[in-house]
């Protein structure tokens, strides 16, 4: 069993569909095929759970019919035997959503919302690809992962019981043999507070890397292959640099390393269930899928001396005083991080003196809020709008060229890297 994953990127429209039932009619062996929400689709949906909580639902309604014109457009241009009854499936999808937005009391809890509209994403995108897939004669087993992949109830970041959701996952595939199964990525569920009903939840942003690996990880998969619109994991993200260059093989270590840095190419909580059970991750270009990518494995190799380049943009640097001037270290720094944990935020980049600590994180709707709490204990400043470099075999005439024109308010380096929290000057 091998375990394939497909991005937004790679299902965006009907040519990137037709290229993915190609690779998977080309496979040796048995596939769970993990699929993102198509093209924007997550962001589009979103924008959809921000109206209605709201209460603008004129807005939500109007991007949710964008969305649904986008999917039947799709479907449209696949030209289908089962056109019509795939689209009553999409459309009983988008009714769930349509219901959510006009149910007259809202949970309290946003996360809670937003993860039964957002979820709804991959549960198109698998309906369109396991229908694809058929009408090729690749006969396949639609899975539901929010009724398998058993996870607790933390919306938006949830953490998956790995021993319930592996009991889920086999039973189901000893129950339904095929050659291909099509899962969602991103998606699992949990029982509501009330008993009986099952919540869908969302592994995190980008988290359908995640999924693949602990699909891998629960059926013990001979590899794991994410198929990427780039060669495979580069030195530099392409769309900024011109001589980007690609690293064939790179150790557990260091794409952990690199994925929290901030390289787009891989989630970072990706690596873990793989490396618990030796298992390859290779990163392939869908474009391409004659080409090898890299491969991230078991391997006590470390990168070459090529530098690695790593922009992390949409960074907001907070920095924390105590009021008084008095400082426990270890106690504060507890406190702080259970304010930022609080609101989902995720910190990039600490640094901590006497009497401050400064952390870097993801612009988010939450920062505000964070914020206001802080200064509940604390004085807080902050800056917008950043950009947080890191650079991996540094330089002085690296830093000197990547930095040039530009404002460094803080600095961290080490013996291998170099990270940099930077103001681009207008």
């Amino acid at each position: 069993m091998r375990v394939y994953k497909f991005g937004g990127a790679s299902v965006r429209n009907a040519a990137g569909i037709r290229n993915l039932v190609s690779i998977v009619g080309k496979a040796s062996t048995d596939l769970v095929v993990v699929v993102s929400a198509m093209g924007k689709t997550t962001n589009a949906l979103e924008r959809v759970a921000d109206f209605g909580y709201r209460r603008e639902l004129e807005m939500a309604f109007r991007q949710l019919d964008d969305i649904r014109q986008y999917h039947y457009s799709v479907i449209d241009e696949l030209s289908l035997r089962y056109h019509a009854l795939l689209r009553d499936g999409i459309e009983a999808i988008l009714q769930e959503i349509a219901t959510l937005l006009r149910r007259q009391e809202l949970p309290t809890d946003y996360d809670e919302y937003y993860d039964q509209i957002v979820s709804c994403g991959e549960l198109i995108s698998t309906q369109i690809v396991s229908c694809v897939l058929n009408e090729a004669d690749i006969t396949n087993v639609y899975l539901d992962m929010s009724k398998l992949l058993r996870t607790d109830a933390t919306h938006r970041d949830a953490h998956v019981d790995m021993v319930l959701s592996e009991n889920n996952l086999r039973k189901y595939i000893r129950n339904h043999p095929a050659t291909c199964y099509v899962a969602q990525g991103y998606i699992g569920g949990t029982l509501s507070l009330s008993g009986g009903d099952m919540l869908r939840t969302t592994l995190g942003r980008e988290g359908s890397d995640y999924s693949a690996a602990i699909v891998a990880n629960l059926l013990d998969a001979e590899s794991v292959t994410i198929w990427k619109d780039v060669p495979g994991v580069l030195n530099a993200d392409p769309r900024l640099f011109d001589d980007t260059v690609l690293i064939p093989k790179l150790s557990y270590y260091d794409a952990v390393e690199l994925a929290y840095s901030g390289a787009q190419v891989i989630h970072p909580k990706t690596i873990r269930p793989l490396e618990n059970k030796k298992i390859p991750l290779y990163v392939r270009p869908f474009a391409d899928a004659t080409a090898e990518g890299s491969v991230i494995c078991d391997t006590q190799e470390r990168i070459s001396n090529v530098p690695v380049y790593i922009w992390r943009k949409r960074q907001v640097l907070i920095t924390i005083r105590p009021k008084d001037f008095s400082f426990v270290l270890e106690d504060s720094l507890n406190q702080i991080f259970s304010v930022i944990y609080k609101h989902h935020l995720k910190v990039s980049l600490i640094q901590s003196s006497a009497v401050t600590v400064s952390v870097c994180v993801d612009e988010s709707r939450h920062v505000d809020e964070m914020i206001d709490d802080l200064k509940k204990k604390y004085s807080v400043t902050f800056n917008m709008g950043l950009s947080l470099l890191t650079i991996r075999g540094t330089t002085p005439e690296i830093v000197k060229k990547q930095t040039a024109g530009k404002t460094i308010l803080l600095s961290q380096t080490t013996r291998r890297t170099a990270r940099y929290v930077i103001r681009e000057e207008q």
